[in-house]
């Protein structure tokens, strides 16, 4: 039986052909390669000549700090690690709205705006560590499981950047029944739905598509 690998996310897949798509990173046939064990020790090659390596140009400081940030992230998986921030807060943060809303506790508004505020300052941090991951690990590859998490995480940016702005200057949008409270939170609800999409992407990544 053959096996092909995924050039993107290192999947196997055992068969005749490689699979029309991959099923962890949705990388199309086109990215597979077939693994081709070998059957006996290598034999030494001859050496060849060849022209002396060209010698690499010194990093400076801020590139050798930049490779050693890089290897870091890889290393220590930070960016699954950062991901829980906006994941975890950007709910609880709905549910202070709700809670501000229908009960009448303006305490939980004020809250969810220091939860947004915090997601908000922290999103940085996680694009930089989700854009090194992508880069280095995936390749840089654009299919659709990576333009869903790249479209998402725009989104997330700019409605936490619109609802922060909103509340700044109008401080009881949600304290105050009006239409516009129920845009404010019909907008959260939306980042909700935001960051929820990347980490559902994020989760087919490491998990792949499985059936139990």
């Amino acid at each position: 039986m053959k096996k092909w690998e995924c050039t993107v996310c290192g999947y196997i897949h055992e068969g005749e052909e490689p699979p029309d798509e991959c099923p962890v990173c949705s990388a199309d046939k086109s990215m597979f390669v077939e693994v081709v064990e070998k059957a006996g020790p290598e034999t030494a090659a001859t050496p060849e000549m060849t022209d002396p390596p060209q010698t690499a140009a010194p990093q400076t400081a801020m590139a050798k700090l930049y490779t050693t940030a890089s290897a870091l992230i890889l290393k220590h998986h930070l960016h699954p690690i950062m991901v829980h921030t906006p994941n975890g807060i950007v709910p609880m943060a709905l549910i202070f709205l709700l809670i501000t809303a229908f009960l009448d506790q303006p305490l939980f508004e004020t809250a969810a705006l220091y939860s947004f505020v915090f997601v908000f300052l922290s999103m940085p941090l996680v694009l930089f560590t989700g854009y090194e991951v992508w880069q280095k690990r995936y390749r840089g590859a654009m299919t659709s499981i990576f333009k869903i998490k790249i479209g998402a995480s725009a989104v997330t940016v700019l409605l936490l950047l619109a609802l922060i702005i909103w509340r700044a200057v109008q401080p009881d949008i949600v304290t105050t029944p009006s239409t516009g409270r129920w845009v404010f939170l019909a907008l959260a609800l939306i980042l909700v739905g935001a960051v929820g999409a990347a980490g559902h992407m994020g989760g087919k990544l490491v998990f792949g598509s499985r059936k139990n």
